[in-house]
């Protein structure tokens, strides 16, 4: 009886660890992605100020239109690129989160076979 109750508390400890370190990185996932989206907002904005300048110093509708060209191009590349990253950061997070459970996931499987 006491090493039944001893390997339900063991068990109660060890998904308490799980589910810290689980929160912990997923936490610190979150503060990644947060801190790439800032960045990605910020070089937008000074981009998008960096194109109204030269719009406005262009000297002829030929020169506007190559400039909003350039920029609607390389805005739609860095959205790719940006969306590209964020989703590998999602993976990554996903991953790191559930890390600490795959041992206990293991365990029970292999219990019930």
């Amino acid at each position: 009886m006491a090493a039944q109750y001893e390997d339900v508390q063991k068990f109660g400890k060890e998904q308490i660890d799980s589910s810290l370190k689980a929160f912990g990185a997923f936490s610190k996932g979150l503060q990644g992605i947060a801190a790439e989206l800032a960045d990605y907002t910020k070089r937008s904005f000074e981009e998008g100020t960096s194109v109204l300048e030269k719009l406005a110093a262009a000297k002829t509708l030929d020169k506007a239109l190559e400039i909003q060209t350039e920029y609607a191009r390389t805005a739609y590349e860095n959205f790719v690129a940006e969306t590209t990253r964020i989703g590998e950061l999602y993976t990554d997070l996903t991953r790191e989160a559930f890390k600490p459970y795959e041992g206990a996931f293991a365990r029970s499987q292999s219990q019930s076979h």
